[in-house]
């Protein structure tokens, strides 16, 4: 299939874009670029000179920074059909951030220059409309991230972020859900805001339990109404 029109699908095929024209699609496709990465490689950093926003078709991303320390902080994980990148649409402010997003699987990313999305907000109130529910959605998972972290322990916000990747990116047969697992306990410790020994202890106690099968392939949530 010739790149544009995979560029028309990509963009077909994602929520924000339904209600365009097949003709303003079409224009889209020569403002928008497309990208594969293989899994490791670095997708973008927040200081580069030209901002851009993606949308990602195929695959996962982590969304990074590092602390003065250099440590490593993972913020997000993005699935298929998220946006991720400069999201606050605003040129003029200055980015000190020490942002990044790197595949964590072979990935398949459309982008769009800061400017040029812009313009089409502008020329297109639903896909405007459409952007702000987006943003307010983020927020809101921003939110309740750090009320598990104040509120939860460890276990729960464990329990919550499994749920959560279950339900977006599980397969479900009956009660029983298989996750491929593109994460190392470490990542976990860090979305989790826990160190690896600590979610380590947590997952042996949970295969003990029954609850789940864990290996660097995959994640096998026994029964998902049960999970706690």
């Amino acid at each position: 299939m010739a790149e544009v029109d995979l560029k028309y699908w990509y963009l077909r095929d994602h929520k924000l874009f339904w209600k365009l024209s097949n003709s303003d699609l079409k224009d889209l496709c020569v403002i928008v670029g497309f990208k594969k990465a293989f899994k490791s490689e670095m997708i973008y950093f927040a200081d580069e000179h030209i901002p851009r926003i993606f949308l990602l078709k195929r695959g996962m991303i982590k969304i990074c920074e590092t602390d003065n320390n250099g440590n490593e902080i993972i913020k997000e994980i993005i699935k298929k059909g998220d946006l991720f990148g400069q999201m606050s649409l605003d040129e003029t402010q200055e980015n000190s951030s020490h942002e990044y997003a790197q595949a964590l699987t072979d990935v398949s990313i459309c982008s769009f220059k800061m400017d040029d999305f812009e313009r089409i907000l502008e020329r297109n109130p639903s896909i405007a409309i459409g952007y702000t529910k987006f943003m307010g959605l983020k927020i809101k998972r921003i939110e309740n991230r750090f009320n598990n972290v104040v509120f939860k322990d460890v276990r729960s916000r464990l329990v919550q972020f499994l749920k959560d990747w279950a339900e977006s990116d599980g397969e479900q047969i009956e009660n029983k859900v298989t996750l491929k697992n593109y994460l190392t306990q470490h990542d976990l410790a860090k979305l989790v805001c826990s160190t690896r020994q600590t979610v380590t202890t947590v997952l042996n106690e949970m295969e003990k339990e029954g609850l789940l099968a864990y290996d660097r392939k995959e994640i096998i949530i026994n029964d998902i109404g049960l999970l706690k």
